[in-house]
């Protein structure tokens, strides 16, 4: 059973409970909303092909064994200034403070690949011992970027060494992510 818990606009407001967390983060409109939605089976994380649609920490508990986080993107969405360091700042005091967070999934756009924003968001992590996880999105777009920086695990000793490639489109890599996750 699935059960949207709410919208949050602080860490402090955020309930709670016992069960480990996953959450979702990424770029905006790097396709956050519909991979959840694809990995859960259900249309739960609302989508929008806005960039920054996203603004508020969404928690939704599966099965009463799990809560997904969807966390507002970062990095393109035409907000003013002072709301995209108020993103940040909330962003890095979830990361730091929320004791239930079992991985941090860092999505990625394939025809786009790594950005300054999610190199930035990795040393973060990387610094304060966050575990992360790469997703690839979108793997069966057209790769738009000729000249892909590649990432791995050697230099990034918080990230998880497996880099998961999905699409929530053609359903591709939905079943390795759950498995992570423990959903089915």
């Amino acid at each position: 059973m699935i059960k949207f818990v709410g919208s949050f606009e602080t860490v402090s407001s955020l309930p709670k409970t016992l069960f480990g967390e996953y959450a979702f983060v990424g770029r905006s409109n790097v396709g956050k909303s519909s991979l959840i939605n694809a990995v859960v089976g259900e249309k739960i994380a609302r989508t929008s092909n806005t960039p920054g649609r996203t603004q508020s920490l969404n928690l939704f508990n599966i099965d009463d064994k799990i809560m997904i986080v969807d966390l507002p993107g970062y990095g393109y969405a035409k907000v003013s200034k002072a709301e995209a360091i108020c993103w940040v700042n909330r962003l890095q005091e979830y990361l730091l403070n929320r004791s239930q967070l079992r991985r941090l999934f860092l999505l990625i756009d394939s025809r786009i690949g790594v950005k300054d924003s999610d190199l930035d968001l990795m040393d973060f992590c990387d610094a304060n011992g966050i575990c992360y996880q790469i997703v690839y999105t979108k793997k069966d777009k057209k790769v738009r970027e000729l000249n892909q920086k590649n990432i791995s695990h050697e230099n990034h000793p918080a990230m998880v060494e497996e880099i998961l490639e999905t699409s929530a489109e053609k359903k591709i890599g939905l079943e390795e992510l759950r498995k992570v996750i423990g959903v089915k």
